[in-house]
């Protein structure tokens, strides 16, 4: 036949690609030069305390169990509005804004402002200048004190021991003139003032 004498050749023909294409394969991969190589950059964690939602954490501080377990729901209906963004979602006032800041009564108890557990008496309360109400001390077991890593920051955390309810932060070592060093930082919004001083005895 005619083409008999074509399959020889068109097998010599093939066999030069089908090396060449084995050879190909059997090759090391080119290298890539170390500048092109992208590496992962250092991660930032307070931006992630920036920009990410806490709400859900938050509504339910440090996982603890105290005395008054309202619900939300519950909060939201004796609380108003700012109080429970507050209380229950750990928001803070602005400075010098709040009702309790320029307040220094001679007697009388700061109760919770959510469960009217009594946390401060008048006498723990000193100027500080901070624009929020600063008290060097507490009536013994009315704060729980938590560690607050949020933001990229370690600071301490202080809530009502009855409801959980944040009331601000605690700073020690400023250097104010106070039998404990330290400035319980609170807001007005967490207080509520009562003149008669007999249940923070």
């Amino acid at each position: 036949m005619r083409f008999q004498g074509l399959i020889p050749a068109l097998r010599i023909f093939a066999l030069p690609l089908r090396s060449h294409s084995a050879r190909a394969l059997q090759r090391p991969p080119l290298p890539i030069p170390s500048a092109t190589v992208l590496k992962a950059g250092p991660t930032i964690p307070f931006l992630g305390a920036l920009f990410g939602s806490s709400a859900k954490t938050e509504s339910q501080p440090n996982n603890m169990s105290y005395p008054d377990q309202r619900s939300d729901d519950a909060w939201q209906a004796v609380l108003s509005p700012e109080q429970f963004k507050i209380l229950r979602q750990k928001g803070t006032e602005r400075p010098f804004t709040g009702e309790y800041d320029a307040h220094y009564p001679s007697q009388g108890v700061y109760n919770c402002a959510g469960c009217d557990a009594p946390l401060y008496k008048a006498t723990h309360k000193f100027k500080s200048g901070c624009g929020w109400p600063a008290y060097f001390d507490s009536i013994p077991g009315a704060v729980t004190r938590h560690t607050d890593r949020s933001f990229g920051m370690e600071r301490t955390e202080i809530v009502c021991s009855n409801c959980g309810g944040h009331l601000g932060h605690v700073f020690k070592g400023e250097g104010y003139p106070t039998p404990t060093d330290e400035r319980h930082c609170v807001n007005s919004v967490s207080l509520r003032f009562k003149e008669d001083e007999g249940q923070g005895n």
